[in-house]
């Protein structure tokens, strides 16, 4: 298994981040130190996304941080980012992994131990794991999963399980305490006046072992 060390994972939303510019926010999260940001822009044109695309990724050169395009894999791959994140109908992880090969980073979200397990049996780097507690933005999901669910999953599964829905600097800890590799989030990387700081409340929450 390729090493994966993709604790702090960004998900983009330009629009609930106006008027801040989208990119300004995308370098400032790569300066910072976010492993991994989700290019998540699903309204905008194809041209458009490519552009985008292709400014985050050149904003991000240079540092750690890897750009992964949200269902698009024309785009991630048209861009030359480093990845794609799969939703429950993209396309399957197999024709991906086919397709981009072994190097190109695949992410796959997932709201059960069923689906946890085919991501990981596909051939998946990482699962985001959601929601664990309750959010607005996932209600269609129906009830938050819990940290006991997520304990299972991470359990069960031997890829790296990243803890998304309603995780704040305050339930981080106790997501990473469960078996959550990292966490990933909108609102926790965007609702903060410095993602400098952020990622420094975030970061000593991990466990000295793993590398901090």
């Amino acid at each position: 298994m390729k090493p994966s060390p993709y604790r702090l994972c960004y998900i983009t939303d330009r629009l609930g981040l106006a008027p801040e510019p989208l990119l300004l926010r995308v370098q400032a999260a790569a300066r910072a130190g976010v492993d991994l940001i989700q290019l998540r822009e699903k309204d905008l044109p194809t041209q458009e996304l490519l552009k985008l695309a292709e400014a985050a990724i050149g904003a991000c050169r240079g540092t750690v941080t890897k750009i992964v395009i949200n269902d698009r894999l024309d785009i991630a791959l048209g861009a030359a980012a480093d990845g794609i994140h799969l939703g429950g109908e993209s396309l399957p992880a197999e024709i991906v992994r086919r397709e981009a090969g072994e190097d190109f980073l695949i992410g796959v979200s997932c709201h059960s131990l069923d689906g946890a397990l085919r991501a990981e049996a596909a051939g998946s780097d990482y699962l985001l794991l959601g929601p664990i507690f309750e959010t607005p933005s996932k209600l269609r999901y129906g009830p938050p999963l819990g940290l006991a669910k997520l304990e299972e999953v991470a359990k069960r599964t031997s890829i790296p399980v990243i803890a998304l829905g309603g995780v704040t600097v305050e339930k981080a800890g106790a997501c990473l305490a469960a078996g959550a590799k990292g966490i990933a989030g909108i609102r926790i990387f965007q609702d903060c006046p410095s993602l400098a700081e952020r990622v420094r409340e975030l970061r000593a929450q991990f466990p000295s072992q793993a590398g901090n």
